[in-house]
């Protein structure tokens, strides 16, 4: 795992990068502050690019008033499937830091399987954990 610490920029601005996985699995997560909100790329695969956007922002649950969930609003370039993947990062990081959230994603395995989808979700959802232990702290 790499890891670079939050640091103060001459404007403020904050930074942190993660990354999880090996070889075509890996996921490399860089989240930018921009005061109170996060702003997450997520690259990684044989071909990283800009797939999927996902605006999540936080709300009070619809079942226990009293837990934080989020909404999420979605554009995803045609044919690809970072949607999912964007979606559910932003959904996860707004709700567990009542933050507002940005994901843009970009993950491309040529020849993926259901393994691979499976590995790289898993990866994401040990990235997104690490950046939520790193943003609360």
């Amino acid at each position: 795992m790499k890891e670079r610490p939050l640091l103060g920029g001459d404007a403020g601005d904050r930074f942190l990068e993660v990354a999880v996985g090996e070889g075509r699995h890996r996921l490399v997560c860089t989240a930018v502050l921009a005061g109170e909100d996060v702003t997450v790329v997520v690259s990684g695969g044989d071909r990283p690019h800009v797939g999927a956007v996902a605006m999540a922002v936080p709300r009070p649950s619809l079942k226990d008033p009293n837990k934080t969930s989020a909404t999420a609003s979605v554009l995803a370039v045609t044919g690809h499937k970072d949607d999912e993947l964007a979606r559910a990062i932003s959904l996860r990081l707004a709700a567990e830091l009542s933050r507002l959230v940005v994901v843009v994603a970009g993950v491309h395995v040529d020849g993926a399987d259901e393994d691979d989808i499976k590995k790289i979700t898993a990866n994401a959802g040990q990235a997104a954990q690490r950046l939520v232990e790193a943003l609360r702290g």
